[in-house]
């Protein structure tokens, strides 16, 4: 076999030695002649590939921080409704990529709604378009016109600002508006993430008014929804604002079944098997983190129960009975967060080692005013409550929620301490 591959092989190479040897002899010049014609082209090429390359890759790079810029904007507008700030959002966004507006020729351009395509009449989509001049190197010896890169995106708001959010992955009706409740979030969304197909269940003649709607799964009946910018269905789970939140460690007792009976100011501290507060008294709370070890919070109507800068912790030394809240229609009740510390704009905290849908009935109504957030995500909230005012920073974050009477929600926090309830707020589509 070797013998047949030489023998077919040694004409071949003989053939190719033959040739070298010519072109060594040759004297005639023809090859550097057309060689040093060609070159200025060759180079031209070279370079105009070369450039080409860099000029694409920029513009990889300008189209990132673009749908980057379009998304950070979008977002911005949905959670602050300032479209004045757009473009310092975008513009912050483009100069991390490298893309500083006014620097170097760069201009960032932000719009909304868009000056053209799909979605130029959307009043939520927000377009940012990124122009950079280019030095032309090598391929001036083509073209010496100006060159600029430019890149668009487009993208539009699919959320709001949260106020209210069910975290139960599955439960049908894990939000539920029952009866004759009329349910107001002024300036704020509602989370589900629920994937039930029954996620969120309004009733009978009940009411919910919102900026808008998300869902993991769906509504089986939106003629009692009224939103602003839409319900979403099929959207991602929204996540926890205070998932990494820590109430802190306690011990022993402070005091034990405390109740209430007539005026009387408490400082903070463990409370063991509850604080009761009886019709006609009034308790007052100092600032601090108030930890009920097992036992319920009793607030009958016509209590009062008041504190500033307070935090109550519902929980359980022992892992078992972990404690629980009932306050009755009628009772007065003004709460509101810390504004620093570990339970910042936490006004109630319900420990997450607790038994799933533990009670929370908060059914005081209208004079019933929280200002933070009410954290169990454990819990099963039963809720009545809040004045309308679009003044006031109330959050309610728990397993399942049910809006049993009239219910107004309002998300003007800043100042409260509290956190952001969000999904993904914004996505591109162009």
């Amino acid at each position: 076999m070797l013998q047949k591959i030489r023998r077919f092989a040694r004409p071949h190479l003989a053939r190719a030695c033959a040739t070298i040897a010519r072109f060594k002899r040759d004297e005639a010049g023809s090859y550097l002649v057309v060689t040093a014609l060609l070159l200025p082209a060759l180079i031209g090429v070279v370079g105009l590939g070369t450039e080409g390359g860099l000029w694409y890759m920029r513009h990889n790079k300008m189209q990132s921080a673009a749908d980057s810029a379009a998304i950070s904007a979008a977002t911005e507008y949905y959670l602050q409704r300032k479209p004045e700030t757009l473009a310092v959002q975008a513009r912050a966004v483009t100069a991390t990529y490298g893309f500083t507006h006014g620097a170097q020729g760069v201009v960032v351009t932000v719009n909304r709604p868009p000056t053209s395509g799909p979605y130029a009449t959307d009043a939520k989509a927000v377009e940012v378009s990124v122009r950079e001049p280019q030095t032309r190197l090598l391929s001036v010896l083509f073209d010496r016109g100006p060159l600029t890169i430019t890149a668009r995106a487009v993208a539009v708001g699919i959320g709001g600002k949260g106020c209210v959010i069910s975290l139960d992955p599955s439960a049908s009706g894990a939000t539920t508006v029952q009866g004759t409740a009329a349910v107001e979030l002024t300036g704020c969304s509602l989370y589900d993430n629920s994937g039930s197909a029954s996620a969120l269940t309004v009733g009978g003649s009940g009411t919910l008014k919102a900026e808008s709607v998300s869902l993991v799964g769906s509504v089986a009946n939106t003629s009692g929804i009224t939103t602003t910018d839409g319900i979403a269905t099929g959207q991602p789970a929204a996540s926890d604002p205070y998932a990494d939140a820590s109430f802190g460690s306690f011990t022993g007792c402070d005091k034990t079944n405390f109740v209430a009976k007539t005026p009387v100011t408490i400082n903070p501290g463990v409370y063991c098997d509850g604080i009761s507060v009886n019709a006609g008294a009034t308790l007052t709370l100092n600032p601090g983190i108030y930890y009920l070890d097992q036992g319920s919070l009793s607030v009958n109507g016509g209590a009062t129960l008041t504190g500033v800068g307070v935090t109550l912790v519902f929980t359980s030394s022992n892992g078992h009975n972990y404690a629980s809240a009932s306050i009755n229609g009628g009772a007065n009740v003004n709460l509101v967060a810390p504004t620093t510390g570990p339970t910042a704009g936490i006004v109630i905290f319900g420990d997450r080692s607790m038994t799933v849908d533990t009670s929370f009935k908060l059914n005081g109504g209208s004079t019933e005013l929280f200002g933070g957030a009410i954290y169990v995500p454990k819990g099963a909230v039963s809720f009545a409550g809040g004045a309308a005012s679009t003044n006031g920073c109330l959050q309610l974050v728990a397993n399942k929620i049910t809006f049993v009477g009239n219910a107004n929600f309002s998300i003007n926090c800043e100042g409260y301490g509290t956190r952001p309830i969000a999904s993904a707020l914004a996505k591109l589509t162009e």
